[in-house]
């Protein structure tokens, strides 16, 4: 908490999420889980060889985004696109039991985005991706859907993994010196895009908020990290239900960076509950 700044907490918002509506556009993807016990080398290559005991699949990309969405309350609503497989089946199928609704175009031409991870001892040992980019015909086929569900919409959060329809931030704006070069690269690009405000997440320095008011920066949550993987869905979840019910910018940021301190204490793609925020 920045010293002087009020107290924000997420339960003064609590009704209010729970009657707003998110819809989420993006890109989605089925996260899977393979734990197991590493108790040798393999005799073939110097690399560990993991007993598998158990597996696990959760909502990853766009589809953790709604997932955090609704773990917070808010009404959700989801769009992507997926293939017509048994990857895109489970991934619907897991949304269902997280009270997201979702509208997927199901193409057999386009295979599901799958991330295996391997868990040896709590620690990532390999992640293997399976992953084949939509056309950008079968995107635009979204756009009857889009329209219909924008028009029921309280906020409309985009959200991909970085290397489909966006550049990372870095990329967009070049790299900066200082804090006064960032300054005045975002508030130049803000101009550029006609935007109102940009809020810039910076790992374990925080993230930073711009807009016509100035810059706002704020420390990351103090506590022990566990996992990154979907803190950033989970930043842009809170937002965006918090934006949703009519809270302000920097109170809907100074409570999606706690939400945020909660979920890197997790392991893999996580939530927050309202129970885990003050």
């Amino acid at each position: 908490m920045i010293p002087g700044a009020p107290v924000v907490r997420f339960s003064a918002w609590r009704e209010r999420v729970a009657a707003a509506r998110v819809l989420v556009v993006g890109d989605v993807m089925l996260d899977r889980y393979w734990f197991g016990d590493v108790e040798r080398i393999s005799p073939e290559a110097p690399v560990p060889v993991v007993k598998i005991a158990r597996t696990e699949e959760r909502p990853g990309g766009a589809a953790n985004v709604a997932r955090n969405a609704a773990a917070l309350g808010a009404l959700t609503t989801l769009l992507s696109v997926t293939g017509d497989d048994e990857a895109g089946t489970a991934l619907a199928k897991l949304l269902e039991t997280e009270r997201v609704s979702a509208t997927f175009l199901r193409d057999a031409s386009l295979k599901t985005t799958v991330k295996l991870r391997v868990i040896g001892r709590q620690q990532q040992l390999l992640r293997i991706d399976f992953e084949t980019a939509p056309s950008k015909e079968l995107l635009a086929a979204n756009l009857d859907d889009y329209e219909r569900l924008l028009a029921s919409a309280d906020v409309v959060v985009m959200s991909d993994d970085g290397a489909r329809f966006e550049e990372p931030f870095s990329g967009v704006d070049g790299r900066w010196r200082d804090e006064t070069d960032l300054a005045q690269k975002v508030h130049a690009l803000r101009k550029d895009l006609g935007i109102d405000a940009l809020l810039v997440t910076r790992s374990e320095e925080g993230m930073s908020l711009f807009s016509e008011a100035g810059a706002l920066t704020i420390p990351a949550q103090a506590r022990e990290v566990y996992d990154v993987s979907g803190a950033g869905d989970t930043v842009i979840a809170a937002l965006g239900a918090l934006i949703a019910a009519g809270a302000p910018l920097p109170d809907a940021m100074r409570i999606a960076n706690e939400a945020a301190g909660v979920v890197v204490g997790k392991l893999g793609t996580a939530v927050a509950h309202p129970s885990e925020l003050s």
